[in-house]
C-alpha cells in the first residue's frame, strides 16, 4: 500500500463522520480515495458519500482525479463490503455496536481504524485482536491521543528522568455532555445509558494519556453517581426533548499502576462547567499542569519546578509547549492521519488495539466496582509505544 491511494470506507455516517472524519479524509485525498459510506440509515448514508464526492479534487470543475468521485452509498455493511471492496474501514458506529462492525470487516480481510471504545467486552476485544493478528491486518483504535506531539513530548519528558519519578497522575473531563453542546447533530441519548457514558465517551482521552505516560494499570476502585437525572437536548433532530440518564454522569476512578504510581480520573456529564487543570503530572521535583481545553492542540501547560539545589530553580514558569513543530490538528483527526500513515508503511502503529483493550478493561473494571464498592484487578496488560525520537525542551 505504500504507493497509489488506499480504497476506504466510512462505517457510521452521523455527526462525528461530518464533523470530523469526512474532513480529514478529504485533506488526505492524494493518499485515500472514499469508495463508499454506509449507515443503516439510507439517507445519512447518500449524504456522507455526496460530501464526499463534492469534497474530491476536480469535483467543482468535473475534472476527475481518482480521489472520491465514485463515493456511494450502502445501508448494508455486507454489501458495502463485497460490493465496494475498500483495503480500510473507519468504524465511527455506536459504540455498542463497534465490536460487531469491526470484527465483520476483519473477517473480510479489511483493515479497521474503530472509535473507541474497541469493544464493550474483552472476550470481544480478545477476538478482534486475534483475528486482526491471524490475518495479518491492522487494528488500530481512537483516540489518537498517543500520536500527538504533545502526547510524545510528555513522554520524552518523563523518560529523561529531569523531573525524577512520575508518581502520581490526575485528570478529569466535566461538562453536561453531548445533548447540551450546541454543534451536536446526532440524537445523544446512548451517551447517557448503559455501555457509553462519559467514562466511555470522553474519560478514554484522559486514560489513554495516563497509560501511555504511566503503563499498565493493576488495581482499579470507583465511585458513581447520577448527578442530573435528566437532560434537555439543546440541538439536532431531538432539540427541545427531555431525555433520561438511566448511567452515572459523575464518575471518580482511583487507579494503581504496575509501576507503583497512582492514578485519579473525573469523567462527568453531569457537571455545568470547570477551570480544573484536565490533566496534571506530579513528579518528584516538579508538576506539570494544562489548564484551558484539552482540545485545543495549542493549549500551553504550566510547570511548577521544586529544586532545592544550588540553581534555585522554584516556583511556577507559565506557557510552555512542546518543541515544533507542534500539533496542528485535533487528537480526532490525529489518529486518522496516523491510521494512513501506518497502511502506507509510513509510520510505526501507537494506538495498538492491546491498549485500547486495556482501556476497555480499566473501564469496565470501574463500573463493577461502582457496582459492588470493591476494588477490582485488571486482567490485561500491554507495551506502552516507545518514542525514542521524541526531545524534551
Amino acid at each position: 500500500m505504500a504507493s497509489g491511494r488506499l480504497r476506504v470506507g466510512v462505517v457510521g455516517c452521523g455527526d462525528v463522520a461530518h464533523r470530523r472524519y469526512l474532513p480529514a479524509l478529504a485533506s488526505l485525498a492524494d493518499r485515500v480515495e472514499i469508495v463508499g459510506c454506509c449507515d443503516p440509515n439510507r439517507d445519512r448514508a447518500e449524504r456522507a458519500a455526496e460530501v464526499a464526492r463534492r469534497s474530491s479534487p476536480g469535483a467543482s470543475t468535473g475534472a476527475s482525479t481518482g480521489a472520491s468521485p465514485s463515493a456511494r452509498a450502502y445501508d448494508e455493511l455486507d454489501d458495502f463490503l463485497a460490493t465496494a471492496r475498500p483495503d480500510a474501514v473507519f468504524n465511527i458506529t455506536p459504540a455498542p455496536v463497534h465490536a460487531k462492525v469491526s470484527q465483520a470487516c476483519l473477517d473480510a480481510g479489511v483493515h479497521v481504524y474503530t472509535e473507541k471504545p474497541i469493544a464493550g467486552t474483552l472476550a470481544d476485544a480478545d477476538r478482534l485482536i486475534e483475528t486482526a493478528r491471524a490475518r495479518d491486518l491492522h487494528l488500530l483504535s481512537a483516540p489518537g491521543v498517543a500520536a500527538t506531539r504533545r502526547i510524545r513530548w510528555l513522554a520524552a519528558i518523563v523518560a529523561s528522568g529531569r523531573l525524577g519519578n512520575l508518581s502520581l497522575a490526575v485528570a478529569h473531563h466535566a461538562d453536561t455532555g453531548p445533548a447540551t453542546w450546541r454543534e451536536y447533530t446526532g440524537d445523544p441519548e446512548v451517551f447517557y445509558g448503559p455501555g457509553v457514558g462519559p467514562v466511555f465517551d470522553h474519560g478514554v482521552y484522559r486514560l489513554h494519556a495516563m497509560t501511555t505516560l504511566l503503563g499498565p494499570v493493576r488495581r482499579v476502585q470507583a465511585m458513581g453517581a447520577i448527578g442530573n437525572p435528566t437532560r434537555v437536548v439543546r440541538a439536532g433532530p431531538r432539540s427541545g426533548e427531555t431525555i433520561a440518564v438511566t448511567s452515572p454522569d459523575h464518575v471518580l476512578i482511583n487507579m494503581e499502576f504496575a509501576s507503583g504510581a497512582l492514578g485519579q480520573l473525573l469523567a462527568s456529564f453531569g457537571a455545568a462547567a470547570t477551570l480544573a487543570p484536565w490533566l496534571e503530572l506530579h513528579f518528584r521535583h516538579g508538576t506539570i499542569s494544562f489548564a484551558g481545553e484539552s482540545s485545543d492542540e495549542h493549549a500551553p501547560a504550566s510547570i511548577y519546578l521544586d529544586d532545592d539545589s544550588a540553581l534555585g530553580l522554584e516556583g511556577w514558569v507559565h506557557g510552555l509547549r512542546p518543541p515544533p513543530p507542534e500539533d496542528e490538528i485535533g487528537v480526532v483527526e490525529t489518529g486518522i492521519v496516523h491510521f494512513v500513515a501506518c497502511l502506507r508503511g509510513e509510520e510505526t502503529p501507537v494506538l495498538t488495539a492491546e491498549h485500547a483493550r486495556h482501556v476497555l478493561d480499566i473501564t469496565l473494571k470501574a463500573y463493577d466496582s461502582i457496582r459492588d464498592g470493591a476494588s477490582h484487578d485488571t486482567e490485561t496488560t500491554f507495551e506502552p509505544p516507545s518514542f525514542a525520537a521524541a526531545t524534551p525542551r
